[in-house]
């Protein structure tokens, strides 16, 4: 469970390391008992107090054919417990793409995990928590 918890946190410092999420470079690979998930953000690493737009790409992982039709929630929480954030999925235009928004409120370390389902009939499925360092807010330019 340590070497879990270490390989979780080393992982959420890449991303939060990396460069922006349009690369590719900084996707957070995922995956449960029937689906392999692609997740980045946008701004990579976020800032408290500002949208964070998550793409989360969601394939079979038995045939990697992409999912349509699903439903999902990303949800983040502090590790001290000082903020929460949660929203659900909304298809994209792309096959297996959906995209939800998080807005951390304070510069922290936060967990974040997201829940999917390929319809209402299936149960739901859970990806374990990653961690992603937020930074402070940026400041207001006039």
């Amino acid at each position: 469970m340590r070497f879990s918890l270490v390989v979780a946190i080393a992982l959420g410092s890449l991303v939060a390391c990396g460069p922006s999420a349009s690369t590719g470079a900084t996707d957070y690979r995922a995956f449960t008992q029937h689906y392999a998930f692609r997740i980045s953000s946008d701004p990579t690493p976020p800032h408290a107090r500002e949208r964070t737009v998550y793409k989360v790409v969601v394939r079979d992982k038995n045939t990697s054919e992409p999912i349509e039709g699903g439903e999902g929630i990303i949800y983040a929480n502090t590790k001290d417990g000082s903020g929460k954030s949660w929203d659900t999925f909304v298809a994209g235009p792309a096959p297996g793409t959906y995209y939800a928004n998080l807005n951390f409120i304070v510069a922290n370390d936060w967990g974040i995990a997201l829940k999917f389902r390929k319809d209402s009939s299936e149960a739901l499925e859970t990806v374990d928590t990653w961690y992603q360092t937020v930074l402070p807010e940026r400041p207001a330019t006039h």
